[in-house]
């Protein structure tokens, strides 16, 4: 009798800890969800905005559910943005491409190689990460009008490439960082040099660093604002500027600007989608020895 009561009681004794546990993973998933809902707000408010048409569009149906279906909006936002968005399309074929691999050739040098003076620029080359666009703005542009390549896409992604190195160098040095000493070594003793070692041991390997820093600088490059508006001529400026242009000055209609919107995040919500999880593995990949 007692072998049988015994499990009944310390069943009774574990109820309560049970209890306490649903009730708190209860209070964690409703603040989540809520947090959920607070953050999916302005999004319905872009959608439902976006396929209403101009009439329906009001203070007072701001909310309200869309009574017809329209893609007139999308229409004529592709067709304002679209020579906008072949500029940014080229802007970032370029410029994401190029800063990733100037990165990963930093971080190679600087984790790998070590020389007189390493300890040095590598801290003043994350300096640069905490310049404020605003406080280098002038000189930028004074020394792209120098060089002939002020108004146009060349400039604007020098000026990416170059603001993009201290965070892709960065995410390449601590991911190199953690590869072993001995494959360079091996790499050396077959005769290999320093492009060598990097082609054939280091770039095979830096698949998930460049997920992380492509990613990165894509959905960065894709977004900015302040260089494109600055450094940029009406028909070389890339879609954040045209996006904005569209806004009227005396009416405005929601409708086209929350459709425009959509269109300009696409890609990036694209990418996201498709290496979401790429991005995380490559953030942890190196982050732990062994």
């Amino acid at each position: 009798m007692t072998a049988v009561t015994a499990p009944d009681a310390r069943s009774k004794r574990a109820k309560p800890g049970q209890s306490r546990r649903i009730i708190s993973r209860t209070v964690i998933y409703g603040l989540l969800i809520i947090a959920a809902i607070i953050f999916l707000i302005p999004v319905y408010m872009v959608l439902v905005t976006s396929f209403k048409s101009i009439d329906q569009v009001g203070v007072s149906t701001m909310w309200a559910f869309p009574t017809s279906f329209t893609l007139d909006s999308f229409t004529r936002a592709f067709e304002l943005l679209s020579p906008n968005l072949i500029n940014s399309l080229i802007l970032v074929a370029f410029a994401v491409p190029l800063s990733a691999i100037l990165g990963s050739l930093n971080g190679y040098v600087l984790s790998k190689w070590k020389f007189p003076g390493a300890n040095i620029i590598f801290p003043l080359m994350l300096f640069g990460m905490f310049i404020p666009y605003q406080a280098v703005l002038i000189p930028m542009v004074q020394f792209l009008r120098s060089v002939g390549m002020y108004g146009g896409l060349p400039g604007l992604i020098l000026v990416h490439v170059v603001y993009g190195l201290p965070i892709t160098t960065l995410i390449f040095r601590n991911y190199y960082a953690e590869i072993p000493r001995e494959l360079i070594e091996s790499g050396q003793i077959d005769g290999a040099g320093f492009f060598g070692i990097y082609r054939w041991i280091m770039l095979p390997i830096s698949a998930p660093g460049f997920v992380v820093v492509l990613i990165w600088q894509f959905t960065q490059i894709w977004n900015e604002f302040l260089f494109a508006v600055t450094i940029t001529s009406p028909g070389s400026q890339p879609i954040t500027v045209a996006l904005q242009n569209m806004s009227g000055s005396q009416i405005v209609e929601w409708n086209l600007q929350m459709a425009g919107a959509l269109l300009a995040a696409l890609p990036t919500l694209i990418v996201y989608i498709l290496l979401g999880r790429y991005f995380i593995r490559g953030l942890l990949a190196g982050s732990v020895k062994g």
